[in-house]
């Protein structure tokens, strides 16, 4: 009976610490967001050109330059997790490129992600579209995620640069344009992942905090909205899918808006 006793003792002890660890995850993360910025919207600046090159050049950042990086900035990019029903097989395993997509295009238009339904519906056209133009739909690289973006949603205000630095992204924030970059994605640390995290994986740059934290809309997680990520953590793990081979990937960022 002792024993009996016991084992239900260490059992209530085990799943006391397993939820206290939780909460522990999602109080510091809500302390996180208390001091983000406050939602901006996207603005159309010009006119939409009538074409934009594959890959882009790395934009020039001078020190003359007349538009200034502002201290912090937070885009009001609506969010879905890229398993909206919570049913993390497949292909809602393989769909953090799909919600990221979906995730910035919306923000562009300035339109919403109403319901789950509205997101595993709209993910699950992309899919299809992914299907008849590359043969396939898992692991797009940052410049097919591009191709979706520019051919799928008719969008040509698209860049894919390379080597990005940290002052790029934030400019890029600054004019009120969404990112999208592909990770290594167990670089990233993120407590909520199932553990050791996907191998590659995609997600949205929304903003950036008064102390240089980046504010991502991270489609691996349910809660993935407004997640924060250190800048060195976000920087090295950006790389591109690179047939598998993704510590290796080059360094690239998709530059919406």
């Amino acid at each position: 009976m002792k024993r009996v006793i016991l084992i239900i003792i260490i059992l209530a002890l085990g799943a006391g610490l397993y939820f206290f660890r939780v909460d522990i995850r999602d109080f510091v993360s809500n302390w996180q967001k208390e001091d983000l910025p406050e939602a901006v919207g996207y603005r159309q600046a010009s006119p939409m050109p009538a074409a934009t090159p594959k890959t882009s050049l790395l934009p020039s950042l001078t020190p003359n330059s007349e538009f200034k990086i502002l201290d912090s900035i937070n885009l009001a990019v609506p969010f879905t997790p890229q398993a909206p029903y919570g049913n993390w097989d497949d292909p809602y395993a393989e769909f953090c490129e799909e919600a990221s997509v979906l995730m910035a295009i919306s923000y562009i238009m300035g339109s919403s992600i109403p319901n789950l339904d509205f997101a595993d519906q709209n993910m699950l056209k992309i899919k299809s579209f992914e299907e008849a133009r590359f043969g396939y739909y898992k692991d797009t690289t940052a410049e097919e995620t591009a191709v979706i973006l520019r051919e799928y949603y008719k969008y040509e205000k698209v860049k894919v640069v390379y080597d990005p630095s940290v002052d790029i992204i934030k400019k890029s924030l600054s004019e009120k344009k969404v990112i999208i970059v592909p990770a290594a994605g167990r670089m990233l640390g993120n407590p909520y992942f199932t553990q050791p995290g996907p191998l590659y994986h995609m997600l949205v740059i929304k903003g950036y905090t008064k102390d240089g934290n980046f504010i991502t809309n991270d489609p691996g997680t349910r809660r993935g909205a407004d997640f924060i990520y250190a800048p060195n953590v976000l920087m090295n793990a950006i790389h591109d899918w690179n047939d598998g081979d993704v510590q290796n990937g080059r360094r690239v960022i998709i530059i919406v808006g």
